[in-house]
């Protein structure tokens, strides 16, 4: 019975040959990018993550540990980032070959990342100030760092942004996953981002890989900033490559569940977008944005008559 099934198993895979890796270089592993990511906020947040009892004494020696050997965990997966890139998109043949070429180019990018590690913090410093200024309810910076998933999936988002600047494949798309399934928060790591930025809650929001938002943005929970639709070729596929999502420009505050759409969509600066308004067309600067207001009927103790062919589901 066992090898029946073993048969039956292995010989879908000559039928769906778009959905196996076999006889190839290795991918990419998830368990090694993710640790890549703890390394990275370990040098970002240096005292609040893995490591305790850092101090001037012994910060260096620890921080040269942690980048030689977050160096060599980066660069090899760079690597075979980028040769299944090229073999999927160029030559697939069997085998791995012009290693070293591919070898070299993954630590000269992993060198380039690990060297905007104080540029991105500064970044991320804004970040905690922006959230700070925008929560009544924290009491102090450390609570932001600690505990905001709003801050855990900027941060991610920054690592993985520059990876695709860098043209890395496949890995920026695996962290931001990553971050998607620990906060709820999706935001496409070619998102185009300015400093000072906040996610207050967080579940739910989609940044799509086209958006561009400025300095000193502030969006709530369940916020869409996606596509209006996808343009198709001649042939019925997709047309990629193109501005899809909306500009989000600078001081502009989006309430939850607000949906802005389409690449040529602009939410102008200083505009705030209240909840659940649906947008898909440009919004002047200094605008404000909202629903009429709905009618409440509350009912106390008596039956409204009017309610009772309602039909609720949850």
């Amino acid at each position: 019975m066992i090898p029946r099934l073993t048969d039956s198993i292995v010989a879908s895979y000559s039928m769906t040959e778009r959905i196996h890796h076999l006889g190839h270089c290795p991918l990419p592993k998830y368990e090694v990018v993710i640790e890549i990511l703890e390394d990275f906020k370990d040098l970002f947040y240096p005292g609040f993550r893995r490591r305790e009892g850092l101090h001037a004494s012994n910060v260096s020696y620890y921080v040269g540990n942690l980048v030689d050997s977050l160096l060599a965990k980066l660069s090899k997966q760079i690597t075979r980032a980028l040769i299944h890139a090229d073999r999927v998109n160029h030559s697939p043949t069997e085998g791995c070959t012009e290693m070293a070429h591919y070898e070299a180019r993954g630590e000269w990018i992993a060198m380039q990342l690990i060297e905007k590690v104080p540029a991105i913090r500064q970044v991320l410093s804004k970040d905690v100030e922006a959230a700070f200024a925008g929560d009544p309810s924290v009491t102090n910076r450390d609570e932001i760092v600690f505990c905001f998933p709003g801050l855990e999936a900027v941060t991610i988002y920054r690592i993985a942004h520059e990876l695709v600047r860098l043209k890395v494949p496949f890995i920026p798309r695996m962290m931001s996953e990553w971050a998607h399934k620990q906060t709820g928060i999706d935001i496409h790591p070619g998102a185009d981002i300015g400093e000072y930025f906040f996610i207050d809650h967080g579940t739910g929001v989609v940044i799509g890989e086209t958006c561009a938002i400025g300095n000193h943005v502030k969006i709530y929970q369940g916020v869409t900033l996606g596509a209006l639709s996808f343009a198709t070729d001649a042939n019925g596929e997709l047309v990629r490559g193109t501005k899809r999502h909306p500009t989000i420009e600078d001081h502009v505050v989006i309430y939850a569940n607000a949906t802005i759409l389409g690449g040529n969509t602009t939410v102008g600066h200083h505009s705030v977008i209240g909840s659940s308004v649906w947008v898909t067309s440009s919004v002047a600067p200094h605008t404000t944005v909202v629903l009429e207001k709905p009618k409440v009927r509350i009912r106390n103790g008596s039956i409204d008559d009017s309610l009772m062919d309602m039909n609720y589901q949850i």
